[in-house]
């Protein structure tokens, strides 16, 4: 692999290529020949088949006509109706961004004004949806790209030598290793080192939100893990306890790839940040910040679902859909080109719900299998879902009284999973039509959402696709900008529902809302995720009536006279979904670590587990190193 450019330019046909580069692991060719970028007959389709590589022929920027004049010609390409919004050009790599409402008009009857595109302006296009919600982190995450497009070339250019310029340590066995840093017999903090003699790779790298000082965070500190021989770091999603500790990797010194889906990326960028922010609101001093948050962006490959991609010499990762929330995956590991085959579900849900499709269960080869088991106990079997009549009942009930519903949900999953389901209850007329106001973060994330219909079910996918059917714009769904606003509906007479994060009480506008209503018993309280022990929300959802919180910078105690309800809208597979989900893996895993679960959960599915399929099982604990082959 030391020589695959020149071995690639090789079989092709000679002074066609200008430069050869990398951009991560695929290989990106550039030609001075215009005749040849529009038609190289056939050559790189050979080089692809003949390396089993991603392969790439882009001009060279010389030949890129001025941006103006491209602008120019492109519009006089593009019909209106495509609803064409702006450009975004990236010189170091001859491409420009096309943000349009209906791409299928951009591209053309079999890519016929893509070609068009190519030929009048020498620049390669690439098209984007316009999301029906406009989100500015979107905006501000593809301005941070574009704005370093150079110093983003190098930084894929260095990836791609790492992986292919062959073996850098010294190999006389091979072996295969995976150290417990957090979540192991927990739920929260999740991290992994995966190791072997050429490659030291994290898997997600998160916090214990329930917790406060250093229970918070991974192990860190344990002797196998040294920050400057990470290759790289991989995010299943986006979910704090899964991703909030990435950009303090950044802070000490980490300065390598960063795989995830895009959604994840950009997600867990807002998660990142509103976690700054919540810190600093609580005097404290953030362990990161959006500098670090900014470095993650920089640093971050998005990987699709079924593409194969080698992150080090000796691991190839491929990413498959976990069904948890929008772009979680779970990440499958070939380790030695094929010596083993590791599994990691990270959080999973095989089930199909309200928003996405259930986990994949078809891998290429597994011998070991990382298995969540936040529900995985013998008495975390759910009902079948029935969280429509139970909410349509809560909210008849509160509603009609005059009161006022607090949903703490998720930033991201459960919150756009309930308001689809809430959208659908009020438009078909079962509750009093009421305004259901979203806070915290949550509407940014719901644009994130509209921005990737092709990681949500079909359902949602083709709603999203017609504006006036997407459930997300629905006139029910009213945006909260300030703490003004908040207490103003706090303040005001009527009925409403209010989602708003965080989902497990731990801080944010949720327990801002709890403040002014909680001793109002005309008032409901809905719990609609998990809630760790220790967390505020499960001390509530235990039967506390009385609760200690800081308020206007001194300690207040609330009485907690409203209703409070549980209703099962979870991003987790429970404990039958969890056996089905091993029994349907194909092919069956030889081997099934239990993490992310309480402790009992994890030893009870463990040893269900075994005892059903007869396969090895352990419930590792934390700082455990389980040598794989």
């Amino acid at each position: 692999m030391t020589k695959i450019l020149k071995e690639i330019q090789k079989i092709l046909p000679e002074n066609k290529i200008a430069d050869a580069t990398f951009e991560a692991a695929s290989i990106v060719l550039y030609t001075k020949d215009p005749d040849y970028f529009l038609d190289n007959k056939g050559t790189i389709r050979k080089a692809v088949h003949e390396f089993k590589k991603r392969i790439e022929l882009r001009p060279d920027p010389s030949l890129c006509i001025e941006k103006e004049k491209a602008e120019k010609i492109i519009k006089e390409i593009i019909p209106k109706e495509a609803g064409v919004q702006n450009f975004i050009f990236d010189p170091p790599r001859s491409q420009v961004i096309i943000h349009a409402d209906k791409p299928g008009l951009v591209i053309g009857k079999q890519g016929e004004l893509l070609r068009e595109i190519k030929a009048k302006t020498m620049w390669v296009p690439h098209i984007k949806r316009v999301p029906p919600i406009r989100s500015k982190l979107i905006e501000s995450i593809r301005s941070v790209l574009y704005e370093h497009a150079e110093e983003r070339k190098k930084f894929l250019a260095k990836v791609g030598h790492r992986i292919y310029d062959g073996w850098v340590k010294e190999k006389k066995h091979q072996w295969i290793r995976i150290s417990f840093l957090g979540a192991a017999r927990q739920v929260g903090r999740t991290c992994f080192l995966l190791q072997t003699p050429e490659s030291r790779i994290i898997i997600d790298c998160g916090i214990d939100p329930s917790q406060k000082g250093p229970e918070q965070y991974p192990y860190l500190d344990a002797p196998e893990f040294n920050i400057q021989e990470i290759d790289a770091v991989v995010v299943t999603h986006s979910h704090l306890d899964h991703s909030g500790m990435i950009p303090y990797l950044f802070k000490y010194g980490y300065e390598g790839p960063v795989y995830c889906t895009l959604p994840t990326r950009d997600i867990m960028s807002l998660l990142q940040l509103d976690m700054v922010k919540i810190q600093r609101g609580e005097g404290l001093d953030p362990i990161y910040t959006s500098e670090e948050v900014k470095k993650v962006v920089l640093h971050t490959i998005p990987i699709e679902y079924g593409a194969v991609t080698d992150i080090t010499p000796d691991v190839r990762l491929t990413l498959y859909n976990a069904g948890h929330i929008l772009g979680s995956a779970m990440a499958h590991f070939n380790i030695g080109n094929g010596l083993h085959n590791l599994v990691y579900t990270g959080d999973i849900k095989y089930g199909r719900t309200n928003l996405l499709e259930a986990a994949n269960t078809q891998f290429p080869r597994v011998e070991t299998m990382i298995m969540e088991s936040t529900y995985g106990g013998r008495d975390c079997v759910m009902a079948k879902s029935n969280a429509d009549e139970y909410l349509t009942e809560v909210m008849q009930r509160a509603f009609n009284r005059g009161g006022k519903i607090i949903m703490p949900v998720l930033g991201s999953g459960r919150a756009q999973e309930v308001m689809i389901i809430i959208e659908r209850i009020i438009r078909e007329g079962k509750v009093p039509k009421v305004p259901v106001y979203i806070d915290g973060m949550l509407w940014d994330i719901t644009a994130i959402h509209t921005a990737y219909p092709e990681f949500l079910n079909r359902n949602i996918r083709q709603q999203i696709f017609h504006k006036e059917n997407n459930p997300f714009l629905s006139p029910i769904f009213k945006k909260v900008g300030s703490h003004k606003e908040r207490k103003q509906i706090i303040a005001e007479e009527g009925a409403a529902l209010i989602l708003a994060t965080s989902g497990m009480m731990t801080g944010g506008p949720s327990v801002e809302y709890l403040k002014g209503l909680c001793e109002n018993d005309k008032n409901a309280l809905i719990f609609s995720c998990y809630q760790p022990p220790g967390a505020l929300g499960h001390r509530i959802r235990g039967g506390e009536k009385q609760v200690i919180l800081e308020n206007e910078g001194k300690k207040q105690t609330f009485k907690i006279n409203l209703e409070v309800h549980k209703v099962e809208i979870t991003g987790h597979s429970d404990r039958r979904e969890l056996m089905n989900f091993i029994k349907r893996c194909n092919p069956q895993p030889r081997k099934v670590l239990t993490m992310h679960g309480e402790q009992s959960r994890c030893i009870d599915l463990a040893s269900s587990i075994h005892k059903q399929f007869r396969l090895e099982t352990s419930a590792p604990k934390n700082l455990d190193v389980i040598r794989l082959k």
